[in-house]
């Protein structure tokens, strides 16, 4: 197909060019190829340039973004490659809005490392919020896929040296990063929430125990073989003699392989501000001594600790109280909490909050605040989930009252492994197997309700309520580690590479997710029209250019709420060397 040009005289005499769309066919019959006009675009000294323009640009949407650029190019000039362009692109943006580079560049000055490891450790940022991958094929990626700006390429030792370097200012970039974010968002940091995760490795084995100091780190090797650095001489160390992969409670159900133990601080905004990993053993008591003390030497002046019911012990709350600081906790309604029966039993009116939450605060004893709500949505859907499994229950032993006392112990043994049923089912003095009606009774009273246990005497009931729901914020930001940006596997032996990675992790999270708290829509749906963006490279006799692919108007929607600039339209130009 072409563009075919036709001449045609006026009545003077006068020659006429008209432009006309054509493509050549094949007559047999001739043995010739004639032109088949298709369309006419009329006086060529009446062109409408602008319809053309819209046209081009309609057929181009039809392409991939390299092949569009390149058929849109001018003449004489090669396409060489395509590479992805506007993620990158816009991760950059938001590092450099942050000021992470430039606390970066702070923390090299002086060294012997390399400039280029702030763009390097960028890189690998970009890479887990775009395309997790290992730190070899992370290095292709940077090579030969992606445009990042100052890094025209990077080998897998390079990107090994940068995480090695990570590792060692981590305490220092983390405090410095805080800072930045802190100030540059006007984050509210009164209220943090705080929760942990664990993630597994396919070994066969747990690493081998190493002498630790009381953060869970290595210590030097100049410490003794029998004591712990701690200086109390009862050689725990506060880690002990622990491999970083370790066996512990896993909560990924995976109990059977090492793990590591990640948590993570977050403000009520959804926005990640630190990230800790311990060896895959390590309790609750630990960490919170640990994070409570790392927070305080940030010097923030109050702070509401918001934790789910795994933190909600007497040893857990005393470290939470420390140095005058308050918490907001879940705590269990199931169980043998006196507290939680003794709120449960309190009368008092519920308070409407939103359309999905009531709340109603009741009197236990002094220090500490209990507040119960009530999601009538949420009411249902345990009502509904509970009829279910009374169902599966009575269908399952509906027939074993013949059956002998060793067929129902074995029925029964079936069903002590399935949690949900076991809880409604009953014995009888005599081995009969009944659905327990009362344990029924004591779930419905249950539903749709969740208990509170508070501190801050500021704080209302709604306010207590509203904070504990933000959690939401930490466990949303649990799930987009593990899958968008691929928290697992860690491609890793090494410790210190392994903590490296957890810190990309939480730089892409921290990325990512004021993205997301910015234009109110996830970080999945924005990359799919960020990938539409390409930078394509062109050389010819006068030199190399590369030039992005036209913004599209979702991408050109996403720039303005993040009130950014639109890139240049000509990223670089290098003339043809003599």
């Amino acid at each position: 197909m072409h563009v075919r040009v036709a001449t045609r005289r006026n009545s003077d005499g006068t020659p006429v060019r008209y432009l006309q769309l054509a493509h050549n066919e094949w007559d047999a019959a001739t043995k010739t190829s004639r032109p088949k006009v298709l369309y006419s675009f009329g006086r060529e000294d009446a062109l409408d340039r602008a319809v053309i323009e819209r046209l081009v640009a309609s057929l181009s949407r039809l392409l991939e973004p390299g092949a569009a650029l390149a058929a849109t190019t001018r003449t004489g000039l090669s396409f060489v490659e395509s590479r992805s362009f506007g993620g990158a692109w816009l991760l950059d943006q938001m590092w450099r809005r942050l000021g992470i580079d430039k606390v970066m560049a702070r923390l090299l000055a002086g060294t012997r490392r390399d400039p280029a490891t702030e763009r390097v450790i960028f890189a690998l940022v970009a890479n887990r919020a775009l395309d997790p991958s290992s730190k070899l094929a992370a290095a292709s990626w940077i090579s030969r896929r992606v445009h990042i700006d100052g890094l025209p390429e990077a080998s897998d030792d390079a990107c090994y040296r940068a995480m090695d370097w990570l590792q060692e200012v981590a305490p220092e970039l983390e405090r410095q990063v805080f800072g930045q974010v802190a100030n540059l968002l006007n984050l509210e940091v009164d209220l943090l929430f705080f929760d942990t995760t664990s993630s597994y490795f396919e070994l066969d084995e747990a690493d081998e125990p190493v002498a630790r100091d009381h953060r869970g780190h290595l210590r030097p090797a100049t410490a003794t073989a029998t004591g712990d650095g701690d200086g109390d001489g009862d050689g725990d160390g506060d880690g002990s003699t622990i491999g970083l992969r370790t066996y512990g409670k896993s909560k990924d159900h995976r109990g059977d392989l090492p793990q590591v133990v990640v948590g993570l601080a977050v403000t009520r905004d959804g926005i990640p501000v630190r990230v800790w990993c311990w060896p895959g053993n390590t309790g609750d008591s630990k960490l919170i001594r640990q994070v409570k003390t790392d927070m305080r030497d940030w010097t923030l002046t109050r702070i509401v600790w918001v934790g789910d019911r795994g933190f909600t012990s007497a040893d857990n709350r005393r470290a939470l109280r420390a140095g005058d600081h308050h918490y907001i906790l879940g705590e269990k309604l199931r169980g043998d909490s006196a507290d939680a029966k003794a709120a449960l039993s309190r009368q008092g009116r519920y308070a409407t909050v939103a359309a999905n939450l009531r709340v109603k605060e009741v009197k236990v004893g002094d220090g500490e605040r209990f507040v119960i709500c009530h999601n009538p949505e949420a009411a249902d859907r345990d009502a509904a989930i509970r009829d279910r499994l009374v169902a599966q229950l009575t269908d399952m032993i509906a027939k074993s009252d013949p059956l002998s006392a060793t067929k129902r112990a074995e029925l029964r043994g079936v069903i002590s492994t399935k949690p949900g049923l076991n809880r409604y089912l009953r014995v009888t003095p005599g081995g009969l197997l009944r659905v327990d009606q009362g344990a029924i009774k004591a779930e419905e009273k249950l539903d749709g309700k969740y208990l509170l246990r508070a501190t801050d005497p500021h704080l209302t009931a709604e306010d207590i309520a509203l904070g504990y729901k933000q959690l939401y914020e930490v466990e949303r930001g649990w799930r987009t580690l593990k899958t968008t940006l691929d928290l697992r596997p860690v491609y890793h032996r090494l410790e210190e590479r392994i903590r490296a990675h957890i810190i990309l992790c939480w730089l892409a999270l921290l990325l990512v997710r004021i993205v997301e708290t910015t234009t109110t829509q996830t970080w999945h749906h924005l990359r799919e029209h960020l990938d539409e963006l390409h930078l394509g490279t062109f050389t010819g006799p006068a030199g190399t250019y590369r030039q992005r692919t036209e913004l599209t108007k979702p991408q050109r929607d996403l720039l303005a709420t993040l009130n950014l600039n639109p890139p240049k339209k000509i990223i670089e130009l290098a003339p043809a060397s003599a």
